[in-house]
């Protein structure tokens, strides 16, 4: 066993690989794919977002190869059965014991696509709460464990409102980031043509695996973080609460609920490993301030008075990092 300062230098060496060769192979993205990659290090699910096109899929597969991770892609339909995604008990007629076996659904992997993931009705949509929280499925009374590391990446397109369910906040909240994925610039547009169009297609090289995954969450739970910044973090979650003492005045006239415990979870564990991605042993103020906004926008509910004012969650975030102070 290596001496801390030897493990984490390795822990940032090979974060450092993965966050390279997922870039050789996604234009442009950068601070989506850092986000994605710090979410996933962190054990958490993800919500993308944003429109037809921008490469969301291809970043999942990607780094399915690059973790050197099983990859499923589950596309929700509004006729998708919450058999489709976790499995069922089929007839086994080999079987001389047993009438019924267990089929495994596509859930059953380490980096599950749940592809447009408000399109599939909300009774389908909760067969995903148990597995993205406990990562574990039930079926028929028996409960399967599902393989580590587990994620869950989800896609939803924010325009296309007709034939879809909004995810309830109950589901919203399994998600540690929710990141809006934004359109490629004039450059980073004529390289993606350049590559997509023409024959040349770059082998996806494998950097690290399932285990080490395992290793490197561990490791970064062990980041020290000192009492201010662990206040300061917690201070910007209360501050989301209407009803909170001290809350700005801004919260209290455009938001209906605030973050849920589960925001300050989510700012401390991937804070964690923004620090190991810039070559650090600490965690710093800056780096709450970072993740506060992929942690805490889709845990943020406006009213109608934000809506009708064109006040979006972002823009609430940014008042309450202006409103509250850091005590050093």
């Amino acid at each position: 066993m290596q001496n801390e300062n030897g493990t984490f230098e390795k822990v940032m060496e090979t974060v450092s690989k993965i966050e390279s060769e997922v870039s050789k192979h996604i234009i442009g993205q950068k601070e989506i794919i850092r986000q994605v990659l710090m979410c996933m290090l962190a054990g958490g699910n993800v919500l993308l977002e944003g429109m037809p096109g921008l490469g969301k899929t291809r970043l999942v597969n990607v780094l399915g190869k690059v973790m050197g991770l099983k990859f499923s892609r589950i596309q929700f339909t509004p006729d998708l059965m919450p058999a489709d995604v976790t499995g069922t008990n089929i007839i086994d007629r080999e079987s001389v014991e047993e009438m019924f076996r267990f089929q495994p659904g596509p859930i059953f992997s380490n980096i599950v696509l749940a592809d447009e993931i408000n399109r599939a009705t909300p009774k389908t949509q909760s067969a995903m709460l148990q597995a993205m929280q406990e990562k574990t499925v039930t079926v028929a009374n028996t409960t399967y464990k599902l393989p580590e590391p587990f994620f869950v990446l989800a896609t939803q397109n924010p325009i296309e409102m007709e034939g879809t369910y909004p995810l309830p906040e109950a589901q919203m909240d399994r998600f540690l980031f929710k990141l809006n994925v934004p359109s490629p610039d004039f450059g980073e547009l004529k390289d993606i043509i350049k590559l997509t169009t023409t024959n040349r297609e770059d082998k996806v090289e494998t950097v690290t695996n399932a285990e080490e995954i395992i290793l490197i969450q561990k490791a970064a739970r062990e980041i020290p973080i000192a009492e201010p910044v662990l206040d300061y973090a917690i201070r910007l979650v209360i501050a989301t609460r209407p009803d909170g003492e001290g809350s700005p005045e801004m919260v209290k006239k455009y938001v209906r609920y605030g973050s849920s415990p589960r925001g300050a979870q989510a700012i401390i564990s991937t804070a964690r490993i923004r620090a190991l991605l810039c070559g650090r042993y600490n965690v710093s103020f800056e780096d709450i301030k970072n993740v506060a906004y992929p942690s805490l926008r889709h845990r943020i509910f406006v009213n109608f008075d934000a809506v009708s004012d064109g006040i979006s969650p972002d823009m609430i975030i940014d008042g309450i990092i202006g409103d509250v102070k850091i005590y050093q």
